[in-house]
């Protein structure tokens, strides 16, 4: 017979009650860190424009204020020509025919 073989068996992890707790706030914790990501997330989606934005040609005879008329109709005048000159980064109000323009998007 071969001498007595008795193995060590460590007994199973047992949390005590502290550790419970402390891994159930690491828990929560990392749930509301992914879904205050996912919320910012999909709040941000909804408000980025698709898509590049709308151009125009300036044709021959074409002033800043016709295209302003055309594609804000429903704004001042100075104020469609404002957002025009804001998104072409100008300084000036004269525009040339062949140059492309950034119009505003729609409301």
């Amino acid at each position: 017979m071969v001498g007595n073989d008795l193995r060590h068996v460590e007994p199973p992890l047992r949390l005590t009650r502290r550790g419970r707790v402390v891994v159930l706030v690491l828990l929560v914790l990392a749930a509301s860190l992914a879904s205050a990501v996912l919320f910012t997330t999909a709040s941000r989606a909804g408000q980025m424009p698709a898509g590049a934005p709308p151009t125009i040609v300036v044709q021959p005879g074409e002033t800043l204020w016709d295209i302003a008329a055309r594609a804000r109709p429903d704004r001042n005048g100075q104020a469609a020509v404002d957002e025009l000159r804001r998104l072409n980064d100008r300084r000036g109000y004269g525009v040339r025919a062949g140059e492309v323009l950034i119009l505003p998007r729609g409301d």
